[in-house]
């Protein structure tokens, strides 16, 4: 039977070869590459799969072309090289080409235009360089006005000359992506479990407290990875970061009508910074992103400032015929990037996101910096980092290894699953389906329905989320496992169906 993702410590082995600290996008990796290496792995959160950074991403997988403005060219080239393997190889059902609109109107004078247009033309040749097709993401391109208007009907058309289009890659969700890495951890031997609060870590040894029932256990292991993001610290007194806030703002599609690109607005006083304003395959727009340093302790959840929502609502205004305002504004959330320290750097925009593998005095290897796209190569480099305590690993498998679920758009287009739950699951949507059928003995016509119109999860996927996911509560449900705990007016309308699943599904978990 495949092994799943588990609340609490019962029945956690003695010993392993490799324990990871923190289930982010980071650790979820590592455990997946520990695992298709021959490893025995114990993977643990104190809280819950993408409690922290993971979740609160723009749900972009860049190409890295921010990175080759500022002359990063090792990280942009590894960017466009990782985003490829997730659209190709890994991830194809959960991340999908994104055209993205700069329009070309009075914030964007004829000297920044051709230095955007040069960008985006070498943004293409890391593309191809990536060896990523046209058929997956297509060449930049110059738009005329009305073309752009075509893509972005509610943009200023007083002052608009034309666009320029490229494409990267987008998810359909940071947080689902975190999950089913997890799953396919698990799928592969690895003992995933959340609620599980390691309280003290040397390099070959681990002392867990489950946070169900307060009971801890001692972990023996030949490698220990602290993936705990921007908490690194405080399992390593070594690691300094210097945290940097990303915010961004949630509105309904209706705010800004028929938006059917990302729309790049350039922020004023720089040369290569842009607001996106960014439609989700849930009918919401994301406006981000700011980059804010941060001093003091972490906080759980971060929480955007007035002055940020103002910030970024005053720059996209000048793109927008009608923009939005404080009244659009139905959500808004904000993230911490685990930054490392770097001497000379005055602005958290200058910290490289690039990600560096460090050993604690007591032996814990510790995983930082690098960003939700370089995920995979943050684990490979983890684990080739601890050959020489890993004698009897097998080489890293993950750039070629499909998630679960994944398949090729065509093959997915095909499918006669529910749509909403092939975006979400791919070609485990019938698990999924067949899954809440048996667990609840329920027809299709009350398992499928949405919410409502703007809420559109469904009981049949937060039953799944409960057998096969780990989720143990409300909060893992509407917060993690779907999205709609952005929107707090939709997460009240979810509540209901939420408590239901877990009242209908936590029998079921009991037996597997």
């Amino acid at each position: 039977m495949e092994r799943r993702i588990t609340p609490g410590l019962a029945d956690v082995p003695a010993e392993v070869d490799v324990v990871v600290i923190g289930l982010g996008i980071t650790g979820a990796g590592v455990a997946l590459d520990a695992a298709t290496r021959g490893l025995t792995v114990l993977a643990v959160d104190a809280h819950d799969l993408a409690f922290g950074t993971s979740r609160w991403s723009s749900k972009l997988v860049h190409g890295g072309l921010r990175y080759l403005a500022q002359g990063q060219l090792a990280i942009a080239h590894e960017s466009a090289v990782e985003r490829g393997i997730l659209m190709g190889a890994t991830a194809p059902h959960l991340v999908h080409p994104l055209p993205m609109l700069t329009p070309l109107n009075d914030a964007m004078p004829r000297s920044r235009t051709a230095f955007t247009w040069g960008g985006l033309q070498a943004g293409d040749v890391l593309r191809r360089s990536a060896r990523t097709t046209t058929r997956t993401l297509p060449r930049p391109r110059r738009l005329n006005a009305t073309e752009a208007l075509g893509l972005a009907p509610a943009l200023r058309a007083d002052t608009l000359r034309g666009g320029l289009l490229a494409w990267d890659g987008q998810l359909e969700d940071d947080a689902r992506l975190v999950v089913t890495v997890a799953r396919t951890a698990a799928s592969y031997g690895a003992h995933v479990r959340t609620r599980a609060r390691v309280t003290a870590a040397t390099g070959t040894a681990v002392t867990v407290r489950d946070e169900l029932t307060g009971a801890s256990y001692d972990v023996r292991a030949r490698a220990v990875v602290n993936a705990t993001g921007v908490w690194a610290g405080d399992l390593d007194a070594q690691v300094r970061l210097r945290p940097s806030r990303g915010t961004h703002l949630v509105l309904r599609g209706s705010a800004l009508p028929h938006t059917r690109v990302a729309v790049m607005v350039p922020i004023p006083g720089t040369s290569a910074r842009f607001a996106m304003v960014l439609p989700q395959p849930d009918g919401t727009i994301y406006v981000g992103l700011t980059d804010e340093p941060v001093s003091g302790p972490v906080p759980d959840v971060p929480q955007p400032s007035d002055g940020e929502i103002d910030f970024l609502l005053g720059v996209v205004a000048s793109a927008f015929t009608a923009p939005p305002t404080r009244a659009d504004v139905v959500g808004a959330f904000a993230g911490l990037r685990p930054l490392l320290e770097v001497a000379g750097a005055d602005a958290t925009s200058d910290l490289s996101r690039r990600h560096a593998i460090l050993t604690s005095a007591t032996g814990v290897t510790t995983v930082v910096g690098g960003k939700l796209t370089t995920y995979r190569r943050m684990a490979q480099d983890t684990l080739d980092t601890l050959a020489g305590r890993l004698p009897h690993a097998g080489p890293c498998r993950t750039a070629s290894l499909p998630l679960l679920g994944a398949a090729p758009p065509d093959e997915l287009r095909r499918s006669t699953a529910p749509a909403r739950l092939v975006r979400r699951f791919g070609t485990d949507a019938d698990l999924v389906l067949a899954t809440a059928r048996e667990a609840t003995g329920l027809g299709d016509d009350e398992l499928l329905a949405p919410v409502s119109e703007d809420v559109l999860v469904t009981l049949a996927e937060l039953v799944f989320a409960i057998t096969h996911e780990g989720a143990h509560d409300v909060a893992d449900l509407l917060d993690r496992r779907t999205r709609v705990g952005l929107v707090a007016e939709d997460r009240a309308a979810a509540e209901p169906l939420a408590r239901r699943a877990l009242q209908l599904a936590m029998g079921a978990v009991g037996g597997t």
